[in-house]
C-alpha cells in the first residue's frame, strides 16, 4: 500500500518541518505587525486585511497536514476544499487592498464620485463576497459528489496506491477555475495601480505576490496531472507551500525591513514629504 506516511516517508517529515516553520515565521511577522500596529506603514492599506491575510497564509501552511498520512474520506474532503477557501481568503484581501490603493488616489481629487466608496465596509465586502462564493462552490461540490478516499490498484502493478478521488472533476476544476479568476484580476488590478504616486502603495508588492501565486498553480496543474500516486499529493503540498511563502514574502517582508531596519522610512513626515516631491 502507498501512500505518503509519517513512519516510512522522509518527504512527510520535510514537508512537516516547513510547514510548521512557515507558521512560526508567519506568526512572528503577525507579532511585529500587531506591535508597531500605529506605525504608517502598519496602517497604510488597512491593517486589519493585514492581520486577515496573515491569519490565511498560516491555515494555508496548516492545512499541509491534511495531505499526509493515510487519506480517509474526512480528510479527503478537508485537504481538497479547505486550501480553496483559505487561499480565496487571502486573494480576495490582497484584491481588496488594491481597490483601496485606486479608491484612496481617485478620491483626492476636489468633487470625486469615487469618495463615497471610501467607507471602512468596502475591504470588508470584497472579502466576503469573494471568499463566500468559493465557499459556495465547495459546499454544493460537497453535496454533490465529494472527494472520497479510493484505492487505485491499475497504475503500479504490485501496488495499492491510497489517494483521495475529487468526486466530481468539474466542481473541483471550478475551485481551482475561481481561484486562478481571483488571483488573475488581483494582478490585472495590482500591476495597473502599482505606479500610482501614494508613498503607502503597496501594489507593487502584490504584483510580485500574484506573479508567484499564479506562476506557481500554472506551473503545478500539468504536473499533478502527469503524476501518480504520494507523488501526485507532493505536487499539491508543494504548490500550497510554494504560493504560501510566496504570499507571506512578496508582501510583508518589505514591510518587516522597513519596520525593523529602516525605522527613518516609517514615519508620516517623511512619507508625506516624499509624496510632496
Amino acid at each position: 500500500m502507498e501512500f505518503i506516511s509519517y513512519q516510512n516517508d522522509n518527504i512527510a517529515s520535510l514537508f512537516s518541518c516547513v510547514s510548521v516553520f512557515g507558521c512560526l515565521v508567519t506568526g512572528f511577522i503577525f507579532g511585529i505587525f500587531t506591535s508597531y500596529r500605529d506605525t504608517p506603514i502598519v496602517k497604510a492599506n488597512n491593517r486589519n486585511l493585514s492581520y486577515l491575510l496573515l491569519v490565511s497564509i498560516i491555515l494555508s501552511f496548516l492545512s499541509v497536514f491534511l495531505f499526509l498520512g493515510r487519506p480517509n474520506d474526512v480528510t479527503c474532503r478537508l485537504r481538497e476544499t479547505s486550501f480553496g477557501i483559505f487561499f480565496s481568503v487571502a486573494v480576495s484581501s490582497l484584491l481588496a487592498k488594491t481597490v483601496m490603493v485606486c479608491v484612496a488616489f481617485k478620491s483626492t481629487k476636489p468633487g470625486s464620485p469615487w469618495r463615497k466608496w471610501l467607507s471602512v465596509k468596502l475591504p470588508y465586502t470584497i472579502v466576503s463576497l469573494c471568499s463566500s462564493f468559493q465557499a459556495l462552490i465547495c459546499i454544493i461540490w460537497l453535496s454533490i459528489s465529494p472527494p472520497f478516499q479510493d484505492l487505485d490498484t491499475d497504475s503500479y502493478p504490485g501496488k495499492i496506491i491510497i489517494q483521495c478521488n475529487e468526486g466530481s472533476d468539474i466542481w473541483f476544476y471550478s475551485m481551482l477555475g475561481y481561484l486562478g479568476f481571483l488571483a488573475a484580476v488581483s494582478l490585472v488590478l495590482a500591476f495597473m495601480v502599482r505606479t500610482l504616486p501614494d508613498s503607502f502603495n503597496e501594489a507593487k508588492y502584490i504584483t510580485f505576490s500574484m506573479l508567484v501565486f499564479c506562476s506557481v498553480w500554472i506551473s503545478m496543474i500539468p504536473a499533478y496531472l502527469s503524476t501518480r500516486g504520494k507523488n501526485m499529493v507532493a505536487v499539491e503540498i508543494f504548490a500550497v507551500m510554494a504560493s504560501s511563502a510566496g504570499l507571506l514574502g512578496c508582501v510583508f517582508f518589505p514591510k518587516c525591513f522597513i519596520i525593523l531596519f529602516k525605522s527613518e522610512m516609517n514615519r508620516k513626515a517623511d512619507l508625506l514629504g516624499k509624496r510632496e516631491n
